[in-house]
């Protein structure tokens, strides 16, 4: 993740800023907008993100705030300005214990446990897949754990566990990637959601943009809003357990936090889900053995119930289809059966 990536994660008004990047433009200089100019001399990271910074006031030339249509002239001194120090962010490898699903020279599946970081930053810059990665592969001739041309294909929040792709070459990762961008991956996700859903199977579709309130957590627009970027999730009913409802969703898109928003959407937020209200009393009774019922299964799966349980791509080198199933995690199954128990025993003192 770039620092301009991280922008997304900033919240209030900074009492000061740091200056993480400088370039002086040359005596030469054609007049060019400043995030073009920026654009050149950071590639890796997007015009878009650079418009963002620039708005957020992150963008200076000769000291002051510029807006993104500001040209850059000969001798400017343009600034990349933050409202934290600047840090170190090279990935050192770590020796940290991964769940290998499948590897070979190309390509490695892992099973992400609950509570690993997937990519170093905002404050989490050790510990994580992508460090247990660069020690796996410390040996590995070629693989460089800084390079953006090999890695992570996708990612998947904190909290949720289940199946991820790496790249181990750049062939591999350019294929893999594009196989995301064209939606031709398999990909399901098993979730436990507040409330008894009405239909057997639903699509959702709304625009994901970070919540103005809450710059933590997304927010869903409406699909011809023009604000955020598009997302569809398709939901199928697996199971119904009276207060809550064990579903599968299948993204079309990969949006951030896009289950976790559009359940909340629909009124149906995944239980025990912090950020977005999942973790209080949204169905059921009002009896105290109720209320230690919920906060029992709360302290079982103290998380979203948000598992990615399945993963498929044509392998980038054999052009073989290749298809992995997660098993339920230990917690988020202990949480099943704990609402399946409080059902039968609702149906016997019927």
């Amino acid at each position: 993740m770039t620092e301009l990536e991280e922008l997304d994660e900033l919240e209030g008004e900074a009492p000061q800023l740091y200056e993480h990047h400088r370039f002086v433009a040359d005596k030469g200089q054609v007049p060019v907008r400043v995030d073009k100019f920026m654009c050149e001399k950071l590639p890796h990271s997007s015009r878009n993100r650079i418009q963002k910074a620039a708005d957020a006031g992150f963008v200076h030339v000769n000291d002051r705030p510029v807006k993104s249509n500001y040209k850059v002239r000969p001798g400017d001194v343009v600034t990349l300005m933050l409202d934290r120090p600047q840090y170190d962010t090279t990935i050192v490898p770590e020796d940290i214990p991964l769940d290998i699903v499948y590897e070979d020279d190309q390509v490695m599946v892992i099973d992400k446990p609950a509570g690993m970081v997937v990519h170093p930053g905002c404050g989490n810059f050790s510990g994580t897949l992508v460090n247990a990665i660069a020690w796996h592969l410390r040996d590995l001739k070629g693989y460089d754990p800084n390079d953006p041309e090999v890695g992570l294909v996708h990612r998947i929040d904190k909290d949720t566990t289940g199946l991820l792709v790496i790249a181990k070459t750049p062939e591999a990762k350019s294929h893999l990637g594009l196989q995301f961008f064209n939606k031709t991956t398999h990909r399901s996700y098993i979730a436990l959601v507040w409330g008894n859903l009405t239909e057997d199977t639903g699509r959702i579709e709304g625009n994901i943009t970070r919540d103005p309130k809450d710059r933590l957590r997304m927010t869903v627009m409406p699909p011809d809003s023009e604000i955020g970027k598009p997302a569809v999730t398709h939901y199928r009913v697996v199971e119904r357990l009276g207060y809550v409802t064990l579903v599968e969703c299948v993204l079309e898109t990969g949006r951030t936090h896009q289950i976790r928003a559009h359940m909340r959407h629909i009124g149906h937020p995944l239980f025990s889900d912090e950020r977005y209200g999942g973790c209080e009393i949204l169905r059921g009774e009002r009896s105290s053995t109720y209320k230690a019922f919920i906060n029992n299964c709360f302290k079982l799966c103290p998380r979203q119930a948000l598992h990615a349980q399945t993963l498929g791509f044509v392998h980038p080198v054999t052009g073989k289809q290749m298809d992995f199933k997660s098993p339920m995690p230990s917690d988020l199954a202990a949480l099943i059966d704990k609402w399946r128990v409080l059902m039968k025993g609702n149906e016997n003192n019927r």
